[in-house]
């Protein structure tokens, strides 16, 4: 069985009968996250795939075998995305600088320089083969011998060069016998594929050649690269029965000595001494206690000495520290290069303790068998380790950015916005930085994280202008006093993705119109004209670029109702939110929309699509959002366009907002008299695991039972907002599915949001809308098959 679990959902297991008839060795993930290989025991590879982009739904789309030659390593071929974090840069303004595209060739490519997919495998018979994906689908497959004379392979690693070649290292798992090297090239000839290797040089393990170790550890149990892309320094685990050493070793270039016959020779010009690859030792430990698992950084810092200065300057410890898991339970933290104790953790013996935190007391272990891990492995910024243990159980460890060493809060901030902004820009998942952001850190986080992206380039702006505020909803729901900002954020998403797809449909009147966009006008106008009269706005536009068809409109009035009812609730509840100061009312909960009272941005969108949505109604009356007004000639739109108009006045210089005038209070105050305001279901019931681990105590979940706080109610955050009974929501179509919802729906494993699996709708118009939500959603995160009992 295969088991696949998200880490905001850790009871949510998702297993797979995965078919392999003999012991899975292998399983390694593509870097999105949406394919899995397993290898077995009888050499059979298979490749899993999402079905419907559904992270507990999995299916297998592809195999190929090398049959009865267990697989030892297993590596997809790399991609040619490298990116390089720059430390020394954290201080800087520009992204560009602090995280840099490093040139990387892809392992192979296709025509026109995309790279093309694949996987490698190393097996224990010395045979490396290769299976490439075609763009039409079938597979390519190879094998061939890495060397000549082919020997037995006990433990093997794969890694990446520069220049789009692969390096395999491989051990037949004697410490006396040496570490093999090998180049593999692989290639497309004539639409079959092909296989050259090379050895490169080889190493013996320094433990070996000391006298007083000889026989000391006779078997090498771990054998990794330290990085994916470094392919010139390995890691390597000798271990016995009673202990470990781990040693660290760099390939180096150095000068061939002459022979003392040619020394005397004179030289010729531009000569130079001949050059050759070593293997030199880096560092190794003292005798440790049995080695069980090995986890490398997967953080893409650069670890020349300078860098290291000012790591050790800067107190950013995540990328520098690799894990060892021990037999008796415990973990330790070592520098990557040096290989000094960063960090110990004690797992098993009563209460964990933080890295970093040394024991006063030796403690007494408790008798029988200790638990200990079999796997571990970092998280992308190295901010938390995933292991499983010798019980089967699964356990998540918060490992400290400062490795246990006392910080100020600004230092810790700075670290934690560093990684933030790179998850930002990779488009990583940030669940393992928010396990460090304490609900108190929340608002500083916000404030210094919108400065930061505010100093950047339009375009990068435009790119990241969606994952920011989805960054922003996750760390907002950490605090109970910004749960209100997250259901802002979220709504934020739902306006930007609502006004960019209103605004696709538009078409210009005359196809040779070089200058803009009918979209880009509707804004220009709507940015000059402040007129509070919305007829008034609507002459200054070509009405004809506004003509569309009446099926389109019609399947889109949900949509539309959304922006109405948002623009009405917005209205009715700001007397609710300001005082005559512009700010919070004292003693009150700060509610849902108080964010939008000073983004002229958002208000300004709100303001064009209501003039769009009243174009539209001249075509078809149909389509406008339906009001609940008091009186029969009460005109909805022009009151809220004239009152929207006169809040995003005060509110559009984004230097100096003004605060709301008396009149535009009063008039809001009479909205509910006029016309009924919805009660707006906001926010997507965020259900995992996040918003509860920030205290230091360690959560115990059981799996296939979901996980509420004792005696609380799980909701307790968003109760302001809704009460448990009510109605739930489609957050993507903007629908009601009743209390208890009979359809298949999915949820966001970020943010909660539902929608329906199945689309209830048959027109062109909503189905592009559906469409964009399909791999993920609003705010970018995957999406769970959810039962529909539970929705």
């Amino acid at each position: 069985m295969i088991h696949v679990i998200d880490t905001d959902h850790p009871w949510d297991v998702n297993s797979i009968n995965s078919g392999h008839t003999e012991v899975i060795s292998c399983l390694e993930w593509d870097q999105s996250g949406s394919r899995l290989l397993s290898a077995d025991g009888d050499g059979q590879i298979k490749c899993w795939g999402m079905t419907e982009h559904l992270v507990n739904s999995w299916e297998c789309t592809q195999s190929s075998s090398v049959d009865g030659d267990p697989i030892v390593a297993l590596s997809w071929l790399h991609n040619g995305v490298k990116l390089a974090l720059h430390v020394e840069k954290s201080g800087s303004t520009n992204f560009g600088e602090k995280f840099s595209r490093v040139k990387f060739s892809p392992s192979l490519t296709l025509f026109g320089g995309k790279p093309m997919e694949g996987w490698l495998a190393v097996t224990v018979s010395g045979l490396v083969t290769v299976s490439l994906l075609k763009p039409n689908g079938t597979l390519l497959t190879a094998s061939e011998s890495l060397c000549r004379l082919r020997g037995r392979v006990a433990l093997a690693d794969i890694a990446f060069t520069g220049g789009g070649n692969i390096v395999v290292a491989a051990t037949d798992g004697s410490s006396s016998s040496p570490v093999q090297f090998y180049k593999v090239c692989v290639s497309v000839v004539n639409e079959k594929c092909r296989i050259d290797t090379e050895l490169l040089p080889s190493l013996f393990m320094r433990c070996t050649t000391d006298p007083v170790r000889r026989d000391k550890y006779p078997a090498v149990t771990h054998l990794k690269f330290l990085t994916r892309e470094n392919s010139e320094q390995v890691l390597l685990c000798a271990s016995s029965q009673m202990g470990s050493i781990v040693e660290c070793w760099s390939l180096r270039k150095e000068g061939l000595p002459v022979n003392n016959i040619f020394q005397h020779r004179s030289p010729v010009v531009g000569e130079k001494q001949p050059m050759i690859l070593k293997w030199r030792i880096l560092s190794a430990t003292n005798d440790l206690d049995r080695v069980s698992a090995v986890a490398l950084p997967k953080l893409p810092i650069s670890i020349s000495n300078t860098d290291l200065k000012v790591a050790s300057d800067t107190k950013f410890f995540p990328g520098l520290g690799l894990a060892l898991a021990f037999h008796d339970g415990s973990i330790q933290i070592l520098h990557r290069l040096s290989l000094h104790t960063m960090g110990v953790f004690y797992g098993s013996s009563g209460s964990s303790q933080r890295v970093g935190e040394e024991p006063a007391i030796k403690r007494q272990r408790a008798g029988g068998p200790t638990l200990h891990f079999k796997a571990l492995q970092f998280s992308w910024t190295s901010l938390a380790l995933v292991g499983v243990d010798n019980h089967g159980k699964l356990h998540m460890i918060r490992v400290s950015p400062s490795m246990g060493q006392l910080l100020d809060m600004n230092t810790l901030l700075r670290h934690l916005l560093f990684l933030l902004e790179y998850c930002m820009v990779t488009g990583y998942d940030w669940w393992d930085v928010l396990l460090h952001a304490q609900p108190s850190m929340v608002h500083n986080l916000l404030e210094k994280l919108h400065e930061e992206y505010m100093r950047q380039n339009q375009a990068l702006q435009q790119v990241l202008s969606t994952r920011i505020v989805a960054v922003k909803a996750s760390l907002c729901k950490l605090s109970s006093a910004t749960a209100a900002r997250a259901c802002d954020f979220h709504a934020k998403l739902l306006l930007i993705a609502i006004s960019s797809t209103l605004k696709s449909l538009l078409r210009p009147h005359v196809l040779n119109t070089p200058d803009k966009s009918p979209g880009d006008r509707l804004s220009e106008i709507c940015a000059k004209n402040t007129d509070t009269d919305i007829d008034k706005v609507m002459i200054n536009l070509k009405t004809e670029e506004f003509v569309l068809d009446g099926p389109p409109l019609q399947s889109l009035q949900q949509l539309i109702q959304w922006v109405g009812d948002f623009v009405l609730y917005l209205l009715a509840n700001l007397p609710n939110q300001v005082s005559s100061t512009g700010r919070p009312l004292p003693g009150s909960i700060v509610r849902p929309g108080f964010g939008f009272l000073r983004d002229g941005a958002s208000l300004g969108m709100l303001r064009e699509m209501l003039v769009m949505i009243r174009i539209w109604g001249l075509l078809k009356p149909g389509c406008l959002p339906i009001y609940t007004a008091t009186s029969d000639n009460q005109d909805s739109m022009f009151l809220l366009f004239r009152l929207l108009t006169k809040l995003w006045l005060c509110s559009r210089d984004e230097s100096h907002p003004q605060d709301p005038d008396e009149t535009l209070i009063d008039e809001c105050c009479l909205l509910p008299s006029q016309l009924l305001v919805p009660s707006k279901d906001w926010l997507p019931i965020n259900d995992g695991v996040i918003t509860k681990v920030q205290s230091k105590h360690p959560l115990r979940l059981q799996f296939g039972k979901p996980y509420t706080l004792p005696g609380v109610n799980p909701n307790t955050q968003v109760e302001v907002f809704r009460s448990p009974a009510s109605q739930r929501m489609d957050h993507l179509r903007c629908l009601h599915l009743g209390i208890s919802p009979t359809e298949d729906s999915k949820a966001c494993t970020r943010c909660g949001c539902v929608t329906m699996l199945r689309s209830p709708n048959k027109t062109n118009a909503m189905r592009q809308w559906e469409q964009r939500w399909i791999k993920n959603c609003l705010c970018g995160g995957l999406w769970r098959r959810i039962p529909s009992t539970l929705t």
